[in-house]
């Protein structure tokens, strides 16, 4: 993996924590385990797990709800002077809101091969067409960000599994 941003702060991998716990909120709430928190001058200013689900909102990922509350808490949209640290890496929405927020610096944990927009599909952080530019960190506690999401879907499927083979109709050479 690219590092973007080849000078971490200290402090990364403790507030990637406080995001990887957000992440397990989400689990805890049958939630794709993705969470996030906006960090200002040291001081945690927004936080966010997804809630898609909860909210039955496509628009409510990790990265949105902890910048909608960072906003809130600092009485301002631009937040340049912002980090956001997130477990996986942003979709396409969610990097359109970072820029559009004027996010400082990203960091965030493992990649997402499927939608990330980062580094994985796209690395529209770094797209000189658009009018805001940022720093990024990938790979910040990976492994516990990939192990978070793993455990997540291997429960999901089998609980699926199981419920199949609860429902299960018997078939006629079985007597039914």
């Amino acid at each position: 993996m690219r590092d973007f941003c080849p000078h971490t702060d200290p402090c990364d991998a403790s507030y990637m924590r406080l995001a990887l716990d957000e992440a397990n909120k989400a689990a805890a709430g049958g939630e794709v385990p993705v969470g996030a928190v906006v960090v200002c001058e040291s001081e945690i200013v927004g936080r966010g797990h997804n809630r898609r689900e909860e909210l039955r909102s496509a628009l409510a990922h990790a990265e949105l709800l902890a910048i909608e509350q960072a906003s809130r808490h600092l009485g301002r949209w631009r937040l340049s002077d912002c980090q956001l640290y997130v477990t996986l890496e942003p979709c396409v929405m969610c990097v359109g809101a970072i820029v559009q927020a004027r996010i400082g610096r990203l960091v965030f944990g493992c990649l997402d091969p499927k939608s990330g927009a980062v580094e994985s599909l796209y690395q529209l952080c770094d797209d000189s067409r658009l009018n805001h530019r940022l720093p990024v960190a990938g790979g910040m506690l990976a492994e516990d960000c990939t192990a978070t999401l793993e455990d997540f879907f291997s429960r999901l499927r089998q609980n699926k599994r199981d419920q199949t083979k609860t429902e299960r109709w018997p078939s006629p050479a079985e007597g039914a």
